[in-house]
């Protein structure tokens, strides 16, 4: 390795002498004593990997690859990828969307893909389509049963995504997803080194607003930073509970339920300010009964209030404090979350869910980032 070489293949902040991640001392040298990546550079791959070039090769005909990262758990980062592949393929895009959370792939899951499996044609593996312009591979689709436990270590797991990189064929792509586990060791350093030599546009960069959530999220971005990933952008998942005010349940000082007395209140409230909206005629005639002018006029009215505590002023804060854009902030919404447990896109039937609008704004602006990446 050229000495221009292992500089670049030394992580910024990383201690003095240290041999580079692709070194065949990387982790056992003198150097690494002490570092915290120690254990992650000591299992991942060393020296000049003759599968980069084929890496490169099979990855060539893709436009544009994007890894979706978390340092926490938890956050609904594969919500987001697997909401994301949809959005994107709705706008008449080809993509690939890749699972290398080896321990708990959730993708089979959520894109309504479980039970299938993957087939291996001259070309390559060749990925579960959803629909035609959406193809998605995960080692969900190879466990006989979705309850089994995939108990790998590093060098297992690493063999594997490079398989995944390597040998799946997804043809001429315009966007290719990479859903990542939360964290920053093996499986991260392991996508970077096999990457190197392909054309990664960036990264999104999901959190929660709690502070429990942002800590662990700035080691990722100084991750994506020391390994020369990009940041596109951050998102801040769950911002707050937002949901129809009909969806509610309301109850009194003692426990007793007066949800039909606060919607009649927020009907006649409505109605009083000429907001009220017609409904099917409770009384049996064309104009709505009190229980559907209250139905009604709660529908359309959305209530918020804060799930998590940003101390710290959350991701906007964080993401202006580190240098990085903030693409902006998803609610939590009963909408989303019926559309990850059925396997389907919360855009195609978005009336009343607060958390489509949100996405697609969020999407729009990485569109833009990805674009200016590229350029």
């Amino acid at each position: 390795m050229s000495a221009q070489e292992r500089s670049n293949d030394v992580p910024e902040g990383a201690p003095e002498h240290c041999p580079g991640t692709a070194s065949e001392a990387a982790g056992s040298a003198a150097a690494c004593l002490g570092c915290p990546n120690q254990a992650a550079c000591a299992t991942a791959p060393k020296g000049p990997d003759p599968d980069l070039a084929a890496i490169a090769a099979r990855l060539a005909p893709i436009k544009h690859i994007v890894l979706v990262l978390s340092g926490k758990g938890g956050v609904g980062k594969s919500t987001f990828s697997a909401q994301l592949a949809f959005a994107l393929a709705a706008r008449g895009l080809e993509v690939g969307l890749l699972d290398i959370d080896i321990c708990g792939p959730s993708m089979p899951k959520m894109l309504g893909l479980e039970g299938e499996e993957i087939h291996q044609s001259g070309a390559g593996w060749s990925p579960v389509y959803v629909q035609e312009n959406l193809g998605v591979m995960s080692i969900g689709f190879m466990l006989p049963n979705p309850d089994d436990a995939v108990i790998w270590r590093g060098p297992r797991k690493n063999g594997l995504i490079k398989q995944f990189l390597k040998d799946v064929h997804w043809g001429e792509c315009d966007y290719l997803v990479i859903d990542s586990p939360p964290g920053t060791s093996d499986e991260h350093i392991s996508i970077v080194q096999f990457l190197k030599a392909a054309r990664v546009d960036g990264a999104v960069v999901v959190t929660t607003p709690q502070e429990v959530s942002i800590i662990d999220v700035r080691k990722e971005i100084n991750f994506c930073k020391k390994t020369g990933i990009p940041v596109l952008g951050v998102v801040e998942n769950m911002s707050g509970l937002r949901q129809p005010l009909s969806s509610f349940k309301f109850y009194g000082p003692a426990g007793e339920d007066i949800t039909a007395a606060v919607l009649a209140a927020v009907a006649a409230a409505a109605g009083s300010s000429g907001g009220g909206s017609g409904g099917g005629g409770a009384n049996g005639g064309g104009e709505p009964g009190p229980a559907g002018a209250a139905a009604a006029a709660a529908s359309s009215i959305m209530a918020e209030t804060p799930v998590f505590h940003a101390s710290g002023g959350g991701a906007a804060r964080m993401a202006a404090d580190m240098g990085v854009p903030f693409l902006g902030a998803v609610p939590l919404d009963g909408a989303l979350s019926r559309a990850g447990e059925e396997g389907r896109s919360v855009f195609e039937a978005a009336a009343g869910s607060s958390s489509a609008p949100a996405l697609q704004a969020v999407i729009d602006k990485l569109l833009v980032a990805v674009k200016a990446a590229a350029s």
